[in-house]
């Protein structure tokens, strides 16, 4: 039998092993410390299978986590926000180095394929042990989404164990539950989490009032981690989850009404709706996420590697207000979109010889895209439109493949000079068909004792996202109040980037780091997304050409029981003639995009944040921990009118804003009363000084409706850990 018989004998053999170990008794079960410290060798090399040479990362340890107003509590884009160069936007997304939504997120390395939700966050960041976010000229391994790479390491059984539960809640009925254990016994280990949320603040409000109007939301999330170790070199892990949200959309009072009452012609009658109000309308929506992965890790003196399969279906579902969709919009849609991907991941690194690493693998996905809509819609005839509406039903579905390999070589050319050379090979075969192969190239430097710099370049290749992508059959919506300004629809096409980055890092003292980066971006075909349409559902565009840079500067301080951070970024975002998905555009617009530079809808001149944490009594069983932050954001963009009428595309911002957060954490362990865990108290006061600051306005390219940030909120928990 040839050598790869072996391997797949001895796969399918580990498999069954680990399917049939149940309590068989192991000789190095008892043995704690062996299985920890394997554990933790394991975890050690599956990191250094993807590197960050050359790239800027920023880290997110547990202490840092726990010190965010909120704690797990907090959504992931809250963290994220105290990065460098990450914008906040409406419905929680986040916008890095002036790309929009162009983020990979992994867990323990692997790639998770991109789902449809738009307000619900499918990772929470109970999830995460510590997790990183990586910018700049990426190593070869990642592809597809480049903007910023997200990486949470799980919690599990040796780093995490012990059951927590914990109660959190405040304002706006905010009521958040949860449970989580992590353990191991013998050879397993294992975590596993879920909570359920109940708020009153799902999606931003439409007005600057401190409650918002219709704006319930019911979620609940779940994930599990498994792993078993099979012996020192060999582990199995599977990590599966699921995220349920529902939303109501908050109304937008004072609207003026664009089209008569509808006369439902089956019912004979005209419904109660004569008067209705743009305050009280009935919208929702739905979004469901559930994945899996199994991996399977090797770690030898020379060679690692870990391979691991996914699987991943989200689905996106809105529902109408019918009458009132109707007679503000002309459209009452209900919408659905979901994806289904399944694929494999391989990343391996073989030490060649001193001071060369080679490091190889592949990704490959195969997705099914399906839209549905149930229009009703108001005829128009000789441009008279009626008051009867009509239905249109609509629906697609699209297979496709996603794929990709790539090679690279990290060369120690010096003891402090390290050349990091890659060629990556991407291809997409959905709604286009389209390939590129990709090199990069970066170089570190370090000259003197605690410096650091890196340059590098990178040809990126970005596809179409597969779940923003619709075959909308136009021709069904003509001469009806829903038919577009004009009936082009060309295909989203493949963004094609030269990408260059440098900066430096410098450790001022002990425990004090400073650093800069700058970065430029020329994109042909550059993706951007939208909301266009009641339906909040993103549909991808291209400009033809784009052109993104910045700067960044970043300072942190660790002594003792103080860490305090602070970053600032300057950034500007462009694109320059729409050539897909025109009918989402008004002629105008297009017309002036052909011809004309703007700024990309979600580009904002400067983002800052920063924050701190002190602990006191840190030393002792009842530490209070006192932490504080801030996020700074110069506008996300508007349209600009002119005295002529007409307007500029996103030629304007809306007002800079500026937010102060606060967080106080008791800490109890040992004491008598409270029985032998730890107790934690919690009080989280969000936009402290209650600062009424608006994200959008309704204008500009792509957005639907207003939307202003969160108004001073308090809240509070406890949790208890055995």
């Amino acid at each position: 039998m040839g050598r790869s018989g072996v391997l797949v004998r001895w796969w399918y053999g580990s498999l069954f092993s680990v399917c049939l170990i149940g309590n068989v008794p192991f000789s190095w079960a008892d043995d704690v410390e062996t299985i920890r410290v394997t554990a933790s060798r394991l975890d050690r090399a599956r990191e250094a299978l993807q590197p960050s040479i050359g790239a800027t990362q920023t880290h997110f340890s547990r202490q840092a986590i726990e010190a965010n107003p909120g704690g797990d509590n907090a959504g992931l884009n809250s963290v994220l926000l105290q990065a460098p160069g990450v914008t906040q936007d409406s419905y929680g997304q986040l916008h890095i180095r002036g790309d929009h939504n162009n983020i990979q997120f992994r867990l323990d390395g692997v790639a998770l394929p991109e789902g449809v939700s738009v307000f619900g966050q499918a990772l929470m960041t109970r999830f995460a042990h510590d997790m990183s976010l990586t910018t700049g000229v990426l190593p070869a391994q990642y592809g597809f989404r480049q903007a910023g790479v997200i990486d949470l390491k799980t919690k599990n059984g040796f780093d995490d164990q012990g059951a927590t539960l914990s109660l959190y809640g405040g304002a706006r009925d905010y009521l958040q539950p949860s449970v989580q254990y992590g353990g191991h016994r013998g050879k397993w280990d294992g975590f596993f989490t879920v909570d359920a949320v109940h708020n009153r603040v799902g999606i931003e409000n439409t007005t600057s009032k401190f409650t918002a109007l219709h704006d319930l939301s019911n979620q609940y999330h779940i994930l599990g981690h498994l792993r078993y170790t099979l012996r020192p070199e060999t582990r199995f892990s599977l990590t599966a989850g699921v995220s349920n949200a529902w939303y109501q959309l908050p109304n937008n009072p004072g609207q003026q009404r664009q089209f008569a009452t509808p006369f439902f012609k089956e019912q004979g009658i005209s419904p109660q709706a004569a008067n209705v109000d743009s305050s009280a309308l009935d919208e929702h929506q739905q979004e469901l996420t559930d994945f899996a992965i199994l991996s399977w890790q090797e770690n030898h003196t020379r060679f690692s590697a870990q391979t691991s399969a996914i699987i991943r279906y989200s689905s996106l579902r809105y529902s109408p207000d019918l009458v009132g969709d109707l007679v503000y919009n002309g459209i009452a849609q209900r919408a659905s979109r979901s994806v289904f991907s399944s694929g494999v991941q391989n990343d391996s690194k073989w030490k060649i010889g001193w001071g060369h690493i080679l490091r190889a693998g592949f990704q490959a996905y195969g997705e099914r895209n399906t839209t549905k809509t149930d229009s009703l819609v108001y005829p128009v005839t000789d441009g008279l439109i009626g008051d009867v509406p009509m239905r249109v039903h609509d629906g697609s579905g699209k297979t496709g493949v996603l794929y990709g390999a790539y090679v690279q070589d990290e060369w120690s050319l010096l003891p402090h000079l390290t050349l990091n050379t890659g060629l990556r090979f991407d291809g997409v075969r959905e709604y286009v068909n389209a390939h590129q192969l990709s090199p990069r190239i970066t170089l570190v430097w370090e000259p003197w004792r605690g410096g650091r710099f890196h340059a590098g370049y990178a040809r990126y290749f970005t596809p179409p996202p597969f779940e923003t992508l619709g075959n909308t059959s136009l021709g069904k919506f003509a001469d009806t109040s829903a038919a577009p300004e004009n009936f082009q629809n060309d295909k989203v096409k493949a963004e094609r980037d030269h990408y260059f980055d440098a900066g430096f890092m410098q450790e001022i003292k002990p425990g004090w780091h400073v650093g800069f980066d700058a970065y430029l971006k020329r994109a042909r075909n550059m993706i951007d997304e939208g909301q266009f349409g009641a339906p909040v559902i993103l549909t991808a565009y291209n400009y033809r050409r784009g052109k993104v840079h910045g700067y960044e500067l970043t300072t942190d301080y660790t002594s003792g029981p103080l860490t305090l951070y602070g970053s600032m970024a300057w950034s500007r975002a462009m694109g320059k003639d729409i050539t897909s998905a025109q009918w989402n555009f008004d002629s105008d617009d297009l017309a002036y995009m052909r011809h004309n530079w703007v700024h990309l809808d979600h580009d904002q001149r400067w983002t800052a944040s920063a924050g701190g944490n002190y602990s006191f009594f840190y030393k002792t069983n009842h530490p209070l921990q006192l932490s504080a932050s801030m996020v700074y954001g110069s506008g996300l963009r508007k349209d600009r009118s002119l005295p002529s009428g007409s307007d500029i595309p996103n030629g304007a911002s809306v007002p800079n804003y500026v937010t102060f957060n606060l967080s106080l954490v008791q800490t109890l362990k040992g004491i008598s009363w409270l029985g032998n865990g730890r107790t934690q108290f919690r009080v989280d006061v969000i936009n402290l000084f209650d600062k009424r600051y608006m994200l959008r306005d309704g204008s500009g390219i792509g957005v639907g409706a207003p939307q202003y940030g969160l108004r001073r909120t308090i809240m509070g928990g406890i949790s208890y850990t055995l």
